[in-house]
């Protein structure tokens, strides 16, 4: 049975195979030694943090097969967008232009460099096994983030975004890029990404421009982009709609694929999961699936497992599912159906 815990430093040799297969985008997650163990680091220092309020920290989960060891995929929250630096996005939206003399007003769309999301909750570093794909393990390794938040809501702020990779072609070209940011950075989409995610995006914001992009000035395939998602990260912003999250006017810097965001009241796995005391009963493995965690801090788990009643003021879970929960009989267990 799988579950999702928080990283350890002695997951970093496997980290870097999941960082190697990751998807081109996602920049939060990057296969170098050093910023991967700076990244664990800052994830138990976090996880340690004893005052319950909202800060710098980042929150990393990975999915481990506990008999074996071996991990299966990643996730993460940063709790607040924008620490230490501004969080840069694209602002999508028209530029009005008016005569009074011709009586004509007219809107032109354009992007803008901004750091409105700055101060809000980031979702980010999901990754899977590709055989794991359009499991129940997917949602458990994104929509388990929205269990701890709901359990910890004071270390979040109120709304959560989250950024969808946008487009890029197999071979790594992304049209978007190649019209905006190559013509200031002179750098492949890919090295750009690879910089970003080694140094943040200060760099960027440096060489950006900081006048509106007139969208109609730019070729047809770049326009097309905007806002488009890649193939392979399409599940992983499913997940975020059915959770309740929608898409808005901002975009990305390097691919211009969407931002999502959701307001804490409004997502399903934390207005709706519910603690109920636990209970050892035996299970037949045919019931509905469930998504269930403890509410902890640092010993944090999170699990899938089918239930044949669901959850009420009590939940039973056979000793399988308390064992992966790290539970005793009478402890208290999140859960939210599939």
């Amino acid at each position: 049975m799988l579950a999702l815990r928080p990283v350890a430093l002695s997951d970093l040799p496997q980290l870097r195979r999941l960082a190697r297969e990751r998807l081109l985008g996602v920049t939060s997650l990057v296969d170098d030694e050093d910023s991967l163990r700076e990244k664990i680091l800052d994830s138990l220092a976090s996880f340690a943090k004893a005052e319950a309020s909202q800060g710098p920290e980042n929150y990393f989960f990975v999915l481990e097969d506990p008999d074996s060891g071996c991990l299966h995929g990643c996730s993460d929250i940063l709790a607040t967008a924008g620490f230490p630096e501004p969080f840069y996005s694209l602002r999508n939206r028209p530029f009005i232009s008016s005569s009074r003399e011709l009586d004509i007003q007219h809107g032109v769309p354009t992007l803008s460099l901004c750091h409105d999301l700055s101060e809000q909750t980031l979702l980010r570093s999901f990754h899977m096994d590709a055989a794991l794909a359009g499991t129940p393990l997917a949602q458990l390794t994104s929509r388990a983030r929205l269990l701890f938040i709901a359990a910890h809501p004071l270390r979040f702020a109120d709304s959560c975004i989250s950024e969808i990779v946008g487009y890029s072609t197999a071979s790594g070209h992304s049209p978007f890029w190649e019209a905006v940011g190559q013509h200031f950075f002179d750098l492949p989409y890919a090295e750009a990404e690879r910089l970003c995610a080694l140094q943040g995006r200060g760099f960027l914001v440096e060489l950006m421009p900081q006048y509106p992009i007139y969208i109609p000035m730019l070729a047809q395939p770049a326009q097309d982009c905007i806002g488009r998602i890649h193939p392979d990260a399409k599940e992983a912003c499913d997940i975020l709609v059915d959770e309740g999250f929608s898409p808005t006017q901002y975009v990305d810097l390097f691919d211009a694929g969407p931002t999502l965001q959701g307001r804490n009241h409004e997502l399903r796995s934390i207005i709706q999961s519910r603690v109920a005391t636990s209970y050892l009963a035996a299970q037949s493995g045919q019931g509905r699936p469930w998504l269930l965690s403890n509410d902890r801090l640092q010993g944090f788990r999170a699990i899938v497992a089918p239930l044949d009643e669901a959850p009420g003021d009590v939940t039973g879970l056979d000793h399988a599912m308390l064992q992966a929960l790290q539970l005793e009989p009478g402890d208290p267990v999140r859960s939210i159906a599939l």
